[in-house]
């Protein structure tokens, strides 16, 4: 299970960049560069939802289905890198954000 940072501080699952998801979803089924993925599991943070969060449902290691398949990490949709980081600080949809690890194998 890869160590997931996530600096998309506008979603509702950031927990002190951490995903309180047990699993993610990151899709870009036709990307060759890492601005074509995205993390198809952002939701966006409403109101001042973040004051009322706890860190204790976050963690730094999260199960991740890979759509990127032409990336070097990815074996059968699932991410085999060690870490991986995504990022958009300021997204308000998911294609604002972005798998920063994804290295294309291609």
């Amino acid at each position: 299970m890869p160590e997931l940072k996530c600096t998309v501080q506008t979603c509702t699952h950031n927990k002190n960049f951490y995903c309180d998801l047990e699993k993610i979803q990151v899709g870009g089924n036709t990307a060759k560069r890492a601005e074509e993925t995205c993390c198809d599991s952002f939701e966006e943070r409403k109101g001042d939802s973040y004051s009322n969060v706890s860190q204790n449902n976050a963690s730094a290691c999260s199960c991740i289905d890979c759509k990127a398949t032409d990336c070097m990490y990815n074996e059968e949709c699932k991410c085999h890198a060690g870490k991986i980081s995504v990022e958009g600080s300021n997204a308000c949809k998911c294609d604002q954000t972005e798998c920063a690890t994804f290295k294309c194998g291609c």
